[in-house]
């Protein structure tokens, strides 16, 4: 995914970062210093190499979670760009050795996707793969396209903290106290979130699971 340099439009900042390391450094402890904050001492500099170099170790990151909350790839790829260009604009804000940047962006990808999330939007449509030989496979084809949109509705329908943890546990594979301190809130929390919401998808799962297989079998 490219990321071209460019001047932010005069809006582009309304979507601050809350809580972060850019506006707050005494949220986090101090911690070593690391590839990314050396970029970011450049970046602040108005170095543009040290800048396209962060967006290219970040951007896919940026929108593979943005897409995997808002599952729209529009959205998704306008998220990451926003997100990243904010690096840009607040370059002189970053705190060396406060939270590391990729919690950072996590918590701004995050928020930047929920504020987008409460708004009226276009789901993507995907195409069904055909299968190599039209037979057995695009049966195969068809009950994985069925079950991924199955789970896709299961966690469409959790509250929105739920949903967002268990994106963060699961599919980003984080511990639960970077879950927390993304979320800013408390590791005992993110388990609470975390156990409502596993209950909440059997519970969906379950009840759905006849259904996909009642499609199937009917003549």
């Amino acid at each position: 995914m490219a990321l071209a340099l460019q001047q932010p439009p005069a809006n582009s900042t309304r979507h601050a970062a809350r809580g972060s390391a850019m506006t707050n450094p005494a949220l986090a402890p101090e911690r070593p210093l690391d590839a990314d904050d050396l970029l970011l001492a450049r970046i602040a500099n108005n170095d543009e190499v040290a800048f396209r170099a962060l967006v290219e170790r970040h951007v896919d990151r940026a929108y593979a979670l943005a897409l995997r909350i808002l599952r729209n790839a529009a959205d998704a790829e306008d998220v990451a760009q926003d997100v990243m260009l904010k690096v840009w604009t607040h370059r002189g804000n970053w705190q060396a050795g406060r939270a590391r940047f990729s919690t950072w962006l996590y918590r701004v990808v995050t928020n930047r996707c929920l504020d987008l999330h409460r708004r009226p939007r276009t789901e993507d449509i995907e195409q069904v793969p055909e299968s190599a030989d039209g037979r057995s496979d695009a049966v195969d084809d068809i009950h994985r396209t069925e079950v991924t949109s199955l789970l896709d509705r299961a966690m469409g329908r959790l509250p929105e903290q739920q949903r967002i943890a268990l994106i963060l546990s699961y599919t980003d594979d984080l511990r639960n106290a970077e879950i927390a301190e993304i979320m800013e809130t408390t590791v005992m929390a993110v388990e609470s979130l975390l156990k409502r919401g596993r209950q909440q998808l059997r519970h969906f799962l379950a009840n759905a699971e006849g259904d996909i297989r009642d499609s199937f079998t009917r003549d």
